[in-house]
């Protein structure tokens, strides 16, 4: 057999391989603990790419190792001159299998494997202490144990954490325990046999009163009718003294204890569990009494709570078993230190003794950082009971050089998302058409959306204005709900139960129809009447159409707010199909057919360029030679031009229904839009934006949610939590009091 690789290449391979993996495996556990908790703050293609990137090759290396040391043949022992060495390097693999605290799943999926990750936990270990017992007398025994020790409770951790964070078991651990009810079989033979002695009897179903109170003679009381979830009656889940502190406390104390509260309680939103009244009527309470400012705030940290319970070890270390064994942990790695320090033999290679000391040392030196992380976490601050501990943890923690290198920020708040929304124009992707043939190379090999994404896709910071609209108009969505609710308090209860999930749902699911019938603006109507994704471009476009027609200011707000919230719709719709899934319909369809179709007038009376000449144009466009019209200035013209068009006619009475474009739908639209006054246009347009939003928001899938918080967070996770918090949804279904049934005897 012909040998391709050369012998001194396999050579150098042979002796350097497993120092090679040992070393680049603890590299990978350094880059994963300072980096991989940037993902929840960044939604950069690139660093994503490297933290997945990171995190697969971590377990593959470390894998690769232990079955390097644990195959034991002459090649190990050549280049590792002591078997007591190879036997003592085993356990640090597992300890990198264990992985650091920051990252137990890149996505939601990692959870669902967690039994793949027991059983290989088991296969590990079984590898490890095989090797061990192949050179139990070497000198090393007593380290090699505590570092197995030590390695064992890392992977133990990381499996726990994954158990607790699959879905299946996250919903299963918020489950109430199975509550079968009153006994009614027995209620029902007290109440047939009084009717066979002729004893007059009624049965009566009243609500349950909080207070014990004595039964009434002679009544034969049924015991409580179902568990609910709600709390006790006149207990809130935040109180007001908690209100006050979040609206004039010196720090962001009082914010992160509600964001947690909150989250105790509505992280059964990701496994579609539902709430009752008494929990929407305190969330509701407290939110109306929040600023805008407060209220995202403590959303922030409830979401930063939902992310460590699903995508790190938070949720285990940070239990008082959790603390005990980082403890035994950490005090097994020192040990193993000092003895490794005080016994290794001088007969090995210099440079082994260097990469154990490496391993040993960076073992430390991560569990040190994982613990000061710890101390230092949003966990440990709401968990402690002394506000004085929890002050001076906090300013610690904003004031320490050390902890700030690996949690960079100028603020506190700015680190648990990204605060950034993705834009994407149509009209700007129509005209920055690529080359074909690019395109079909690209589809080849599965590129397209990367390099779409690159180009087409721009990045803008979160303004305060548009947190506070946003936070206002579903404020003020709920005071409707709430006050039509109000309304139908005479009713009976549980026809009143009915109709307040009625109401909630309706004003849900307004999609902008809600916001034009409230101002009168009935012949715009059948632009909201079709389906999401086809009114969703329709108004996009129209915004577009809108806002360069009249040459907006930089100063003027709503049609700013207009214009970030119609690209970031569009960006989800076309970019994020995931997050639309339920409401999309054929939106990419949809969407194609409508480029196509503006391409197409963008082009009227222009001979189309040849590659060469389109080549040329792109490349004096990027020297910025002759250019004499901006982007900018090219859309203004071509938005003049679609609106010129006369759309008297239905576009589908003429083009019929095949192609599924919107583009002169939309010029319609504008045009009724702009028949309004340019004050009330602008306003009626945001606020249809918010609903737009709110109802996508509300019909995503709660796990595809949950997905995002790991890639940067999303605006529309923000309002998807804020809507269930004002108790605009389908989760509020369980009566807040409980039923009694009473056999009552009549004289």
């Amino acid at each position: 057999m012909v040998n391709i690789i050369p012998r001194e290449l396999k050579e150098i391979w042979d002796e350097w391989n497993l120092r090679g993996a040992v070393l680049v495996s603890l590299s990978f556990q350094i880059l994963l603990i300072f980096c991989a908790s940037s993902r929840k703050r960044t939604g950069n293609m690139i660093m994503t790419f490297i933290i997945w990137s990171v995190y697969l090759l971590a377990d593959w290396v470390a894998a690769f190792a232990v079955g390097l040391i644990a195959n034991g043949n002459k090649d190990c022992d050549k280049q590792v001159q002591s078997d007591d060495l190879l036997a003592f390097w085993a356990p640090f693999l597992l300890l990198h299998l264990g992985g650091p605290d920051t990252i137990t799943a890149f996505a939601l999926e990692d959870n669902e494997l967690w039994l793949r990750h027991l059983l290989g936990l088991v296969i590990q270990f079984i590898a490890v202490a095989y090797v061990f017992i192949e050179s139990i007398s070497n000198d090393l025994w007593i380290p090699t144990i505590l570092m197995l020790v030590a390695g064992t409770i890392k992977y133990a951790e990381r499996t726990r954490a994954l158990y607790l964070a699959c879905l299946g078991n996250f919903k299963e651990s918020m489950l109430p325990p199975p509550d079968a009810g009153p006994n009614y079989a027995q209620l029902m033979e007290e109440y047939s046999s009084k009717k066979r002695a002729n004893v007059p009897v009624n049965i009566i179903i009243a609500p349950e009163k909080r207070a014990s109170t004595a039964p009434e003679k002679g009544a034969s009381t049924a015991p409580e009718q179902g568990a609910s979830t709600a709390p006790e009656e006149g207990a809130s889940t935040s109180g007001s003294s908690n209100t006050e502190k979040a609206s004039t406390g010196p720090d962001h104390i009082p914010e992160m204890e509600n964001g947690y509260k909150f989250f105790k309680i509505f992280k059964g939103l990701i496994v579609d569990l539902m709430f009752s009244f008494q929990e929407r009527n305190d969330s509701r309470k407290f939110f109306f009494e929040m600023l805008p400012e407060k209220a995202f705030r403590v959303i922030e940290v409830e979401l930063n709570f939902m992310y460590d319970a699903l995508y790190t070890k938070m949720v285990v270390v940070n239990r008082k078993i959790g603390y005990f064994f980082r403890f035994i942990c950490t005090g097994c790695i020192a040990v193993a230190l000092l003895l490794f320090a005080a016994h290794h033999k001088h007969k090995i290679h210099k440079f082994d003794i260097g990469v154990t000391y490496a391993l040993l040392i960076g073992a430390i030196g991560l569990d040190v950082i994982a613990i000061v992380k710890l101390i230092f976490s949003d966990w440990t601050i709401v968990l402690l009971k002394n506000f004085t501990a929890k002050r001076w943890i906090y300013y610690a923690r904003e004031k320490l050089f050390f902890y700030k290198l690996w949690e960079p920020s100028k603020s506190f708040f700015d680190r648990r998302w990204s605060n950034s929304i993705s834009q994407h124009s149509l009209i700007c992707y129509c005209l920055r058409e690529r080359f074909k043939w690019f395109d079909k190379l690209a589809d080849i090999f599965g590129l397209k959306d990367l390099l779409d994404e690159i180009q087409y896709k721009k990045t803008v910071t979160v303004k305060e204005e548009l947190r506070d609209f946003i936070f206002r108009e579903l404020q003020k969505k709920a005071r409707s709900s709430e006050q039509l609710e109000e309304k139908a308090k005479s009713a009976e209860e549980k026809a009143r139960r009915a109709e307040q999930s009625r109401i909630a749902k309706e004003i849900c699911s307004g999609r902008g129809d809600w916001i034009l019938s409230q101002n009168a603006c009935h012949s715009l109507l059948w632009s909201v009447e079709k389906e999401y994704d086809e009114c969703l471009l329709m108004w996009h476009i129209a915004t577009d159409l809108c806002y360069y027609h009249d040459n907006v200011k930089e100063d003027e707000r709503d049609p700013l707010l207009c214009r970030f919230l119609s690209e970031y719709m569009l960006y989800l719709l076309v970019m994020r199909p995931t997050m639309m899934s339920a409401v999309a319909g054929i939106g990419q369809i949809r969407f194609r057919d409508t480029c196509a179709e503006a391409k197409k007038f963008f082009r009227r009376g222009q001979q189309e360029p040849n590659c060469f000449k389109k080549f040329c144009e792109q490349i004096k466009k990027r020297l910025g030679i002759g250019q004499s019209k901006s982007m900018e200035d090219k859309i203004s013209e071509y938005c003049k031009q679609l609106l010129s068009v006369d759309t008297v006619v239905d576009p589908i009475e003429v083009k019929g229904d095949r192609s599924k474009s919107v583009l002169f739908d939309a010029c319609k639209l504008a045009k009724g839009l702009r028949k309004l006054n340019k004050t009330k246009r602008w306003k009626i347009m945001s606020e249809v934006w918010v609903e737009l939003l709110s109802y996508a928001a509300s019909h995503c899938r709660a796990n595809t949610h949950a997905q995002q918080l790991s890639k940067g967070g999303e605006l529309i996770t923000f309002v998807w939590l804020l809507m269930a918090h004002f108790g605009l949804g389908e989760q509020f279904r369980i009566q807040e009091g409980h039923a009694r049934a009473k056999l009552i005897v009549t004289k």
